[in-house]
């Protein structure tokens, strides 16, 4: 059955019918009276889904009249989902006095009556003739059989002379900081040649501090200060946001260093001289690069800078790069190839609109009749007009599967340039029901597979992991334009600065529930998402969120609340929520029983009431301060949690979150820690302090152990320990873990002069990361990690070298170090065939006691 956006409604339905477990239905006497009516609803909508959305009455669905059933049948099926949401609301806001509250489904049922006797008419008079068959013969290969792209590498045709002319231009001599610009209309790939020099190997080399800053229309200064400073790697404090503050830490980390910052997407004279005051000139030959659609900004810049224009592909360059997108390194059939250079030459020379349609193609048989279409449609979207690329890119939006629309569109009601967590992302599909259950595939899983989907139709900005798996994700702007021009026709959502009614979704940038807003709430609403930043006016009494009877997704991560609003706790359909609260853990929150993923930013540890395992539906609890667990009166069905102080020994766990797969915890330094009773535990991050609560302070300092034991589950695939001062001795429970795929050994987690990998294997071991460490003497070989592909040193001042038996490990991609002796690595990579070895070096460090030679490997680093 193809999805049809209804899966969530027919799910609650269901529990209506069934769940007695939820109090809100159990003994319940009006739910009881009212399961008669709600059971036939549901019976009648899983006829009419039958009917409308069968896949295998492909041909019959083609017809005009059965899609404009479907979309009339669509709007019943919402009618009727506010319709009992309303219901189950008001039955819970007043309480026992049931009299308030009633279910009437008189006209939802007898609209679906009419449109299931529409439909049979039509089935009866439709003459049932069979379609045109394929002639598979014409098939020589389909693209699952294709030799897919490396992973993490972009497609790109024609830049290597521009990134070599800019790269030339940020080296030269000049001592005073400069400014280099990049200058071209939307879509030709600006935001992709500035990522290119910025991760050139000899910019990498050649610049102490690099840093990534995207501006757009409309932006924060705080926000933009805290991007360069994330991107430097520079922590950051939650409570320190003052903008002098954050000003005065980029200048301290910027002082005296030769520094590169990219300005990403800059749109206005205005937003640059916002920005040139963050960014002293020490003489030190720093550099800023400028991408920008106007020449103006460029030029305001700096009046004589230098100012490189994005030309259009040539129609051979189009070509080009629609075969890499397509065909990778095979080449493309010869019945293809006309219909394909038609196709390229009608994107009129802009690199997004021909890898978009190139995502298109990748999921279309290799048929010259199917090209042939396409190249038609390419030619009716666009019309001759190369200004007419945002409809084109409607084709590619129109070959999208269903259950694919709905979470594309999604993206495009968060800020411009937004960087999307994977996790969160895919935590607010869940919420919204746009992902299917499938087998036994979690959900979490099957939202992966469809964002990677929409990475691979070119849709999505992947950053990728070093395994391949997506990190976080963006959005073209021209595509984000696409999904705010398809939602609001078909009322998806609101992306608003001034709301208005009849949407089921809005993102806002103002606050809407300050008194004057013009915005009246609409009982219709389904989710809310704000960005805007600072103190909101929410009023904490029971009304403003009174008319929201069916929300279901709350993001108020921005809005800074000084008092918890009442009203939330009768929300009781919500399912995501996630707010910034300055006080206590709000103990309503337990109320709301369809909660399944709960995110708070804090000032102060959060003490979990021992109702918090009220919330049998909550998987997802994150927040930035440590979460503290009283006794609670049952197990919880968490899968992931942050932050959890550990005191009386991580066996007892396993009381509160025994399915748990994803965990930080924070552990006490004078305890043992078995974390072996959670047997689904797949990620670990533990950071061990004294009783005292001091970070890292052990006995190491007087030269002597604690005999401290911690015991891990073998199902764990990703491990990360800090401040645990364990001897490197130890290392041999790490090495017994089978299914260790990523391991972090950060800031004195392991103290000692010397650590022996001895005979010990890491099984599945493919990342490793040494960050913070006393270190001076490291002693392994190619036996020890076999799988190994990315190897990552950091502050570890005292290492005096890389073991040089690493060289000789087959599967080594990457190499990443504030500095070391590489030459002979690469000799060894190079003498077993490993030609893509990939080795980055830092220059911002300076170790104490070694003196490394870096003089001539610039060029061998990629």
């Amino acid at each position: 059955m193809m999805y049809t956006g209804l899966e969530l409604f027919m799910e609650n339905l269901k529990n209506l019918i069934y769940w007695d477990d939820n109090p809100l239905i159990s003994n319940n006497p009006l739910i009881l009276s009212e399961r008669p009516q709600i059971e036939l609803l549901y019976k009648e909508l899983e006829l009419m889904i039958q009917y409308l959305f069968d896949e295998k009455e492909e041909d019959l669905h083609e017809l005009e009249k059965v899609k404009n059933l479907k979309k009339e049948f669509k709007d019943v099926a919402q009618e009727a989902h506010n319709t009992v949401g309303r219901f189950v609301y008001f039955m819970n806001a007043s309480r026992y006095d049931f009299t308030k509250c009633s279910l009437n489904l008189k006209n939802v049922m007898r609209s679906i009556n009419s449109i299931k006797r529409e439909y049979i008419t039509i089935v009866d008079k439709q003459k049932m003739d069979s379609a045109p068959s394929i002639d598979y013969l014409k098939i020589q290969y389909t693209p699952a059989l294709r030799t897919k792209k490396p992973l993490g590498e972009e497609m790109v045709v024609g830049l290597d002379q521009d990134v070599k002319l800019i790269r030339d231009q940020l080296v030269q001599d000049q001592k005073q900081l400069d400014v280099v610009s990049i200058v071209g209309m939307g879509g030709l790939g600006k935001t992709t040649l500035a990522n290119k020099v910025f991760n050139d190997p000899y910019v990498m080399y050649h610049f102490q501090v690099r840093a990534w800053v995207t501006v757009s229309h409309t932006y924060e200064k705080s926000d933009l200060l805290i991007q360069i400073l994330a991107s430097i790697g520079s922590e950051l404090d939650s409570v320190e946001t003052s903008y002098y503050q954050l000003r005065d830490k980029l200048h301290k980390s910027l002082m005296n260093k030769r520094y590169f910052i990219v300005i990403d997407d800059i749109w206005s004279n205005e937003a640059w001289d916002d920005l040139k005051v963050f960014f002293p000139n020490y003489d030190t030959k720093s550099r800023i690069l400028v991408t920008s659609r106007l020449k103006e900004v460029a030029v305001h810049a700096k009046s004589n800078g230098f100012v490189h224009h994005m030309d259009l592909l040539t129609d051979e360059e189009s070509w080009e790069l629609l075969c890499k997108k397509v065909f990778n390194d095979n080449a493309c059939p010869e019945w293809l190839i006309k219909p394909g250079m038609e196709i390229a030459k009608k994107c009129h020379g802009l690199p997004l609109a021909v890898v978009v349609i190139g995502g298109v193609l990748t999921k279309e048989a290799e048929i010259k009749e199917s090209w042939e279409r396409i190249a038609q449609s390419v030619s009716a979207y666009i019309v001759n007009d190369p200004n007419g690329y945002l409809d084109m890119l409607t084709l590619c939006y129109d070959h999208l599967p269903p259950h694919l629309k709905d979470c594309f569109l999604y993206l495009g009601g968060f800020p411009e340039k937004h960087k999307f967590r994977v996790q969160s992302l895919i935590w607010l599909w869940m919420a919204e029901g746009f992902i299917q259950e499938s087998g036994n595939r979690s959900l979490q899983e099957i939202g992966e597979d469809y964002l990677m989907e929409l990475v691979d139709r070119n849709l999505v900005v992947a950053d990728r992991k070093f395994n391949g798996a997506i990190k976080a994700c963006s959005v073209h702007d021209l595509l984000r334009e696409l999904c705010l021009e398809k939602a609001t026709k078909e009322h998806f959502y609101l992306k608003i600065n001034t709301p208005a009614l009849g949407f089921g979704r809005i993102f806002t940038n103002v606050d809407i529930f300050i008194k004057k807003s013009c915005y009246r709430p609409s009982p219709r609403v389904r989710s809310i998402l704000s960005f805007h930043s600072g103190k909101s006016m929410l009023n904490t009494t029971f009304g403003d969120f009174y008319f929201y009877p069916i929300l279901m997704v709350l993001d108020l991560q921005k809005c800074r609340l000084e008092n918890f609003p009442q009203s939330i706790e009768l929300l009781v359909h919500l399912r995501y929520l996630a707010f910034w609260y300055t006080g206590q853990f709000p103990s309503s929150i337990c109320n709301l029983w369809s909660l399944q993923t709960l995110i708070v930013r804090s000032f102060v540890t959060l003490m979990l009431p021992n109702t918090i395992s009220n919330l049998v539906n909550l998987r997802h609890l994150r927040s930035d301060k440590n979460i503290c667990f009283r006794s609670i009166e049952k197990p919880m069905n968490l899968l992931t949690i942050s932050k959890v102080v550990v005191n009386d020994g991580a066996e007892n766990l396993v009381k509160y979150i025994p399915r748990i797969k994803k965990l930080t915890s924070w552990t006490d330094a004078a305890k043992d820690h078995d974390f072996r009773s959670l047997t689904s535990l797949e990620t670990l991050m533990s950071i061990t302090g004294s009783s005292l609560g001091v970070y890292g302070q052990r006995e190491y300092a007087s030269g002597e152990f604690q005999n401290i034991n911690m015991r891990l589950p073998t199902s764990l695939k990703k491990l990360s320990l800090a401040g645990c001062c364990l001897p490197w001795s130890d290392m041999s429970i790490l090495q017994s873990l089978p299914n260790l795929e990523v391991l972090k050994i950060l800031d004195i987690a392991f103290v000692g002069p010397l650590w022996e990998t001895g005979e010990r294997q890491f099984q599945r071991l493919k990342f490793l990361k040494l960050q913070g460490l006393d270190i001076q003497h490291w002693e392994a070989s190619e036996l020890n990690f076999p799988c190994l592909k990315r190897l990552v040193v950091d502050r570890c001042e005292y290492l005096e070298e890389i073991p040089l038996e690493l060289g000789d490990i087959p599967t080594l991609e990457l190499i990443e170090v504030d500095k070391s002796s590489v030459e002979s690595i690469i000799e060894q990579q190079s003498y077993f065939g490993n030609f893509d070895l990939k080795i980055n070096v830092r220059k911002g460090f300076h170790s104490r006691r070694s003196h490394w030679k870096l003089q001539g490997l610039q060029g061998s680093y990629y």
